[in-house]
C-alpha cells in the first residue's frame, strides 16, 4: 500500500503543477495569457486536427479491420500484419519522410495526413480483435430477418464495436494533444509545439503553464467525452456458446477496390517513409554510419529503454498486485490517478519535474534519476494493464496450496505465481520500452547535457536540415520498435479477453 500510494502520488505532480503556478500567477496574468488572439489561433488548430483526424483513423481502422477480418480477400492475412507496422514507425519519422517526398508540406492537412497515417493502426488493432470475438449467431439473425450486408454492418456489427472504437478515437485523440516532432517538422503549430518553444526560448514559466492548462484541460474533454459516450450496453453474451469461425464474406467485383485500399494504405504509411530513410542512406553511403555517435545513441536509447521498463514494471506491480488481489475504493482511486496522469502531454510532465527540481531537488535536475521518473509517470499504464491481465489469470488456491504445503508466503509467491504472469511481465516491459524509444519531448527538455538517444540525435539532425545524417537514426528506431509491435499484433490476435 505504501509503495502504491507514493508512485500514485508522485502521479499527481503534473496536475498540481498546473493548477499551483495557475494560482500563484494569479488570475488578471493568467487571464491575459490565455485570452489573447495566439491562443485562439492553437485553439482552432488543435480542435480542428482532433475533429478531422480523430473520424478518419476510425473509419481507416475499422474499414481495414473489416477487410482483413470478414472478407475472403486472398493474402487477407498478410495485410492484417503489414497494418500493424505503422506502430513501428514513430509519427516524428513518419512526418520525416513525407517531407522528405514532399518538400511542401505544411499546415493542417499535411498534418491530417500525417497523423492519420501514423495513428490509424490505433483502431484498427482493438476493432480487428473485436470482430474476432463477436457473435456471429447475431449477424445471422438479422440476415434470417431480411437485413442486407450493410444493414447488418451497420446495425449490428458496428454497434458491437463501440468500445474498440471509442478506445481508440481516444488513444489517437490524446497522440493529437501531445505530438511535437511530427507537427513542428511541417511547420503547423499547436499547443504543444507552442509550449515547447516557448519554454525553449524565453523559458516563460507563466506562459507556457498557462498553455499547458488549456491543454490539460483539452485532454479531460477527452477523457470525460469518451467515458461518456460508452454507455452501460452490453456486450457479451450471458452463456459461453459454441465456438466457431464466423463466416467470411466475398467482395465480389470489389474485390480490385479492397486491394487498392489496403496496398494504397501501406504504401502511404509505410512504404513513403522508409523509401526516404532508404535514399537518404544510400545518398549519404557508408560514411553515414561511421560517426561513433550513432553506436553511443543506439547503446544509450536501449540502456534507458531497459532501465526505464524494469522501474516501470517494479513499481507499477504494487498497484496491480492491489488491484487484483486487494480490490477495494482505494485501490481503484490509485490505479485510476496514473491514467489520468498518463493521458496528459509528456511536455506537461516534463515542465512540472523540470520545476519540482530547480526548487526543491536540484541535484536531480538534468539527471538520469529524473528522466527515469519521468517514464514511469508517462507509461506505467502501460505496464499496469498488462500486470493486471497476468495477475488476474493466476489462480490464487495454487499459491495458497503452496502456503500449505510449508512453504513461505514470498517464496510461494515467486515459485507459483511469478512463473505464471512472467509472458505479462515481459510484454508489459516491451510497450514501455518502445514508448520511451520513440519518446521526444520530455527526453529533450529533461535529458542531462550530453545525451545522445536516437530521438534526439534524429531530432537535431532534422532541425540542422542534416536529413543523410538523421537517416541512420530513424531506421535504428524502426528496427528497435519492429519487434514489439509484432507483440502488439500476436496479442490482438486472442480471442479471449483478459
Amino acid at each position: 500500500m505504501a509503495a502504491a500510494g507514493t508512485v500514485s502520488l508522485l502521479g499527481l505532480l503534473p496536475l498540481g503543477y498546473v493548477i499551483v503556478t495557475g494560482i500563484l500567477t494569479g488570475w488578471p496574468a493568467l487571464s491575459a495569457l490565455i485570452f489573447r488572439p495566439r491562443v485562439g489561433e492553437l485553439l482552432v488548430n488543435t480542435i480542428g486536427l482532433v475533429l478531422i483526424t480523430v473520424p478518419l483513423c476510425v473509419a481507416i481502422g475499422v474499414g481495414a479491420a473489416w477487410l482483413v477480418g470478414r472478407t475472403s480477400l486472398p493474402g487477407a492475412k498478410v495485410f492484417a500484419v503489414l497494418l500493424a507496422a505503422p506502430l513501428a514507425v514513430p509519427a516524428f519519422v513518419n512526418s520525416y519522410g513525407w517531407v522528405s517526398a514532399v518538400p511542401s508540406l505544411h499546415g493542417l492537412w499535411s498534418g491530417v495526413l500525417i497523423a492519420t497515417l501514423s495513428y490509424f493502426p490505433l483502431v484498427y488493432l482493438p476493432c480487428a480483435a473485436a470482430l474476432r470475438r463477436l457473435d456471429p449467431t447475431v449477424e445471422e439473425a438479422a440476415g434470417s430477418l431480411g437485413s442486407g450486408a450493410w444493414a447488418v454492418f451497420f446495425r449490428v456489427i458496428l454497434p458491437q464495436l463501440r468500445l474498440p472504437i471509442l478506445g481508440g478515437a481516444l488513444l489517437v485523440g490524446l497522440h493529437l494533444l501531445s505530438e511535437y516532432g511530427a507537427f513542428a517538422m511541417i511547420r503547423f503549430d499547436t499547443f504543444t509545439t507552442a509550449i515547447v518553444e516557448q519554454y525553449r526560448s524565453t523559458f516563460n514559466g507563466p506562459a507556457a503553464n498557462a498553455l499547458a492548462g488549456v491543454l490539460v484541460l483539452l485532454c479531460l474533454v477527452l477523457l470525460i467525452g469518451e467515458s461518456g459516450a460508452r454507455g452501460r450496453s452490453r456486450y457479451a453474451r450471458i452463456g459461453s456458446g459454441v465456438a466457431r469461425v464466423t463466416p467470411r464474406r466475398s467482395l465480389g467485383a470489389f474485390t480490385p477496390v479492397g486491394y487498392l485500399f489496403l496496398g494504397g494504405l501501406f504504401v502511404l504509411a509505410i512504404g513513403v517513409p522508409f523509401s526516404s530513410v532508404i535514399r537518404w542512406l544510400v545518398q549519404g553511403g557508408t560514411d553515414v554510419w561511421a560517426d561513433a555517435v550513432v553506436g553511443q545513441a543506439l547503446l544509450q536509447t536501449v540502456g534507458y529503454g531497459l532501465a526505464g521498463a524494469a522501474v516501470t514494471c517494479l513499481l507499477a506491480f504494487p498497484i496491480a498486485f492491489l488491484a487484483v488481489r486487494y480490490p477495494s475504493r482505494l485501490s481503484r482511486g490509485l490505479e485510476s490517478v496514473n491514467y489520468l496522469t498518463s493521458s496528459l502531454p509528456g511536455i506537461v510532465t516534463a515542465l512540472a519535474l523540470v520545476t519540482v527540481s530547480i526548487r526543491f531537488v536540484q541535484p536531480l535536475y538534468q539527471t538520469t534519476i529524473l528522466v527515469i521518473v519521468t517514464y514511469l509517470m508517462m507509461f506505467l499504464p502501460r505496464a499496469l494493464v498488462n500486470l493486471r491481465a497476468g495477475l488476474a489469470q493466476v489462480p490464487v488456491g495454487l499459491e495458497e496450496a503452496a502456503r500449505s504445503l510449508g512453504k513461505h508466503p514470498v517464496a510461494a509467491f515467486l515459485s507459483v505465481t511469478a512463473r505464471f504472469f512472467v509472458p505479462s511481465a515481459l510484454a508489459a516491459g516491451a510497450l514501455v520500452f518502445l514508448g520511451i524509444v520513440t519518446e521526444l519531448t520530455a527526453t529533450l527538455l529533461l535529458a542531462p547535457n550530453g545525451t545522445r538517444t536516437l530521438a534526439i540525435q534524429f531530432w537535431s539532425k532534422v532541425n540542422d536540415i542534416n536529413y543523410v545524417g538523421a537517416a541512420p537514426y530513424a531506421l535504428l528506431m524502426i528496427v528497435l520498435s519492429l519487434p514489439v509491435t509484432y507483440l502488439l499484433f500476436a496479442r490482438s490476435r486472442l480471442t479471449s479477453v483478459s
